[in-house]
């Protein structure tokens, strides 16, 4: 199985916890990640299907040389070409399962899985309403080594964020007065931002929220991202990331949606979502703890792959 993205975080872990849902189990299964990397101009039009003659099939080192996998798994608008290249190359025996939209090529996908709010209406076509992960497995490893260490932790607000324009050093002083309300119920609060929180944004919060009480994650050392989810009681979670929201509420944990403004429509509707069926409240200054049944779509995607491939 051949997993093909350029290695951008959100393509490359989504690619990975369906390609671990697959094999689990299966003796012998291996991912090998292959990244789809085009030079200027070809990179340009990728996800037309052109693809760096660097790369093509047979090209030795190239993103997809060797003999055609029997499935590859593809995400991010750079992989369309190198999917459509490899189905050719195969003669059509590479099964390709296209994670997202791949717009002008849908026909090359035996299976496109796509979130919900970007109502992709398609023969091919299979949506939920949260992406595929692979850290509901580690949240519970980590829960366990926590639980056998006997010690009962003290209530921990867990703070996560994404970027974009809505990321302004005047929200970030508004979203830390929001926190630092919060963080009354709380004996501490651990906030770790992303690769996409404006330096301008993080600076502010570590400006106003100071003190033993407030731990943000300043980039050195390991991101405690997956320590957070599986200690956090309750978890902030910036509404602008589809990915970081659908681990959120994988844990079980309460989850309160913080909105930037200018949060793209379809991920208003996504939240919204989630929120009618209890797992999300919008965060607005008080963040109790609250909990509900985790939801995780990552083997509900894998199963109708099984099946629509015909996988044993």
């Amino acid at each position: 199985m051949w997993l093909l993205s350029d290695g951008k975080i959100g393509d490359d872990v989504q690619c990975r916890a369906i390609a671990e849902a697959l094999i689990a189990g299966a003796p012998g299964g291996r991912a090998e990640p292959r990244l789809t990397r085009p030079r200027a101009p070809w990179s340009w039009f990728a996800q037309y299907g052109v693809l760096d003659p660097r790369d093509r099939p047979g090209a030795p080192g190239g993103a997809i040389s060797g003999d055609p996998p029997d499935i590859a798994i593809a995400s991010g608008r750079r992989a369309v070409a190198y999917a459509r290249a490899l189905k050719a190359a195969s003669g059509g025996e590479t099964r390709i399962v296209f994670l997202k939209d791949p717009r002008a090529n849908r026909h090359v996908a035996d299976m496109i899985w796509a979130p919900a709010h970007d109502r992709l209406a398609a023969p091919n076509a299979f949506s939920t309403l949260t992406s595929p992960h692979p850290l509901s497995s580690r949240i519970a490893e980590r829960r366990a080594a926590l639980a056998a260490q006997g010690a009962v932790a003290p209530p921990i607000l867990g703070v996560v964020l994404g970027g974009g324009p809505g990321y302004t050093p005047a929200a970030a002083a508004r979203f830390a007065a929001m926190t630092q309300a919060a963080a009354r119920g709380y004996a501490s609060v651990a906030v770790t931002p992303s690769r996409r929180t404006p330096a301008a944004f993080t600076t502010v919060l570590r400006e106003r929220l100071r003190g033993p009480k407030y731990a943000l994650w300043d980039g050195s050392g390991d991101n405690p991202y997956v320590d957070i989810l599986a200690r956090a009681a309750a978890l902030v979670v910036g509404a602008d990331s589809h990915n970081m929201m659908s681990e959120a509420v994988a844990t079980g944990a309460g989850v309160y949606a913080w909105r930037p403004r200018g949060l793209a429509k379809k991920l208003d509707w996504f939240v919204g979502e989630l929120e009618r069926m209890g797992a999300v409240r919008p965060f607005e200054g008080a963040a109790p703890a609250f909990s509900h049944p985790p939801i995780d779509a990552t083997p509900r995607i894998a199963a109708e792959i099984r099946r629509r491939l015909d996988l044993r």
